[in-house]
């Protein structure tokens, strides 16, 4: 019985050294600024969205897991049209909604444009920083004002929706995610 208290004991002083380690490597990292912190949430779920889109196989793009759901590709294309709402808010101009399947037929096509939604988000949370950021909005589709910032996480937080909706996708036709594969 000492024997087996003192393997827990050993096992929980374990556990709170790692833990003190994972927060010492936190604490060393910079404090971000409120855009800095919008920036790297929108780089982030977009780094995961493209990866998927560059990795879902394109004979599967139509893909969809029930006939009254979205296709694998009009997911990402609805999510790309969500990105550039908010860039053409941030930027002052009208919105288009032009993210149909006619006109991004193929994967490259498709891949580009989540490429540009996410490029181009990240240059306009970059340039407007907290300032800018911080700048009350309307949003085109509930007339709701906000901050710039608001919308930037509303549409994060959209993006990751969508995500987690893909990774179903994955499964569903058989795949493993991007982000659930053993890191190499």
């Amino acid at each position: 019985m000492k024997k087996q208290l003192a393997m827990v004991m050993v096992i929980i002083g374990l556990a709170f050294t790692a833990t003190g380690q994972d927060a010492a490597k936190k604490e060393d990292r910079p404090t971000l600024s409120p855009s800095q912190a919008v920036l790297e949430a929108w780089n982030d779920i977009g780094r995961r969205l493209i990866a998927m889109a560059e990795d879902f196989p394109e004979d599967k793009y139509d893909f969809k897991p029930t006939p009254a759901q979205r296709s694998f590709a009009e997911q990402l294309l609805h999510m790309a049209g969500s990105n550039d709402l908010f860039t053409d808010v941030a930027k002052g101009q009208k919105p288009v909604d032009d993210e149909s399947r006619e006109h991004f037929k193929t994967k490259a096509a498709v891949v580009a444009y989540v490429k540009k939604s996410f490029t181009e988000g990240a240059a306009v949370i970059k340039a407007k920083g907290d300032t800018g950021m911080a700048q009350m909005v309307v949003t085109p589709e509930s007339g709701e004002r906000m901050q710039l910032a608001d919308l930037a996480y509303g549409l994060i937080e959209h993006s990751g929706e969508h995500y987690g909706q893909l990774v179903v996708y994955y499964r569903v036709a058989g795949l493993v995610p991007p982000e659930s594969r053993p890191k190499k």
